[in-house]
């Protein structure tokens, strides 16, 4: 269930969860606790019983007492790059060796580079030294507008961290967006805007990548004791043609739904989402089994921004897909909103590269951001990003 008091931001995506494929690709020190439980989905465990030859396990990084000047950190690649909105530091369980400062840092670059080259990347300051407290959560919020790969969290001058969240709102690289997609996934940018009932697990998990593995990895709400039925409804990440649609209810088989509907809605073309008749119909209302990948085709059709999953009259989901591809212009509009939200080094590197352009002329387009249109970045530039 939500914790309705926290920052606004917690209800975003988790971009450095191990669930979106993120990763601890080094930690200077992990003596006590090793760096992958930073980002493991759900909360931390404790054991009172639970020691090892180096002395008490905790469920999160720990690394040893500093005897020497310095502070510990570690570098986390995002398994979604996008803008953060903000992060948390958890602290849970460690009480008396939790670190009293931290710090988070960010940085974007291409590819997969190693920790080496990480090292030399430019890194800019998303959460200043902090003063932090011992078995919470951390707050902090994050106003910078660029787009990250990757992020830095530094502990001062040592101490344990149970989990380190980093909430934000993907931006997916447009170079990889070609062809049919998932419109819907997470990592596209698809995102829960709307949801009946949530009180076993959250929405946002029928959009990530993956099959899900157990019920709590899926969407399920309480049962109805009513004549109503649940539903979710997604912006899609761009607005697209949908031509295909998967249905998983996976793992559910006695609290599975009955039946479905999905409808889509086109905001770009002035529909009114409260408004019933705003919504067409892609998938009639159909028979739905238990534990089982439906699989449906959808005629060709006008695109759509968004699209609502009604489930009758209750149960589980574990996955949605809507694949199909992005409508041209709208392809052109990210791809220049992706070029003005990429820090300077990274935009000059993927202008010289795919897009292109001498060092000279890069660095004079990258002068005018933020682009005024998409008309703003030279037809040739954005074929050569597109590979049109």
């Amino acid at each position: 269930m939500t914790d309705r008091t926290a920052p606004a931001f917690t209800r975003l995506p988790d971009l450095a969860s191990r669930a979106l494929a993120g990763s601890v690709v080094y930690a200077n020190d992990e003596l006590f606790a090793e760096r992958e439980n930073l980002i493991r989905p759900g909360r931390a465990v404790f054991s009172t019983e639970d020691f090892g030859h180096k002395g008490k396990t905790y469920d999160g990084w720990e690394t040893r007492r500093r005897r020497e000047t310095g502070n510990d950190y570690a570098l986390i690649r995002l398994g979604v790059p996008g803008r953060v909105h903000g992060v948390v530091i958890d602290t849970a369980w460690f009480i008396g060796n939790y670190p009293p400062f931290a710090s988070v840092e960010a940085t974007s670059v291409e590819g997969q580079p190693s920790p080496a080259e990480l090292q030399q990347a430019d890194w800019v300051t998303l959460v200043a030294k902090s003063e932090i407290e011992g078995n919470t959560d951390n707050f902090f919020e994050v106003t910078d507008e660029r787009r990250f790969t990757h992020v830095r969290l530094s502990i001062y001058p040592d101490g344990g961290v149970a989990r380190f969240r980093v909430h934000g709102t993907a931006l997916p690289d447009p170079r990889f967006l070609s062809g049919t997609v998932d419109l819907a996934a997470v990592e596209h940018g698809g995102q829960v805007v709307d949801c009946s009932n949530m009180f076993f697990s959250a929405p946002t998990n029928i959009l990530l990548p993956g099959r899900s593995r157990q019920m709590d990895e899926g969407w399920e709400g309480a049962r109805r004791r009513d004549s109503g039925n649940d539903y979710v409804s997604v912006r899609l990440g761009a607005r697209g043609a949908v031509r295909r649609v998967e249905i998983d209810t996976s793992n559910y088989v006695g609290n599975a739904p009955g039946w479905a509907v999905l409808r889509g809605a086109d905001v770009a073309s002035g529909a009114d989402l409260d408004d019933p008749s705003s919504w067409t119909e892609l998938l009639p209302r159909t028979r739905l089994q238990p534990d089982a990948r439906h699989f449906f085709r959808i005629g060709a059709g006008e695109p759509v921004t968004h699209v609502r999953l009604d489930v009758y009259p209750d149960g589980g989901v574990a996955r949605l897909r809507v694949h199909g591809e992005i409508d041209p212009a709208t392809l052109v509009a990210d791809a220049v909103a992706w070029l003005d939200a990429l820090p300077e080094p990274h935009a000059l590197q993927v202008l010289a590269t795919d897009g292109g352009l001498a060092h000279d002329d890069a660095r004079k387009l990258l002068a005018q951001r933020p682009f005024a249109s998409p008309d703003a970045v030279p037809s040739a530039v954005i074929d050569a990003l597109l590979a049109r």
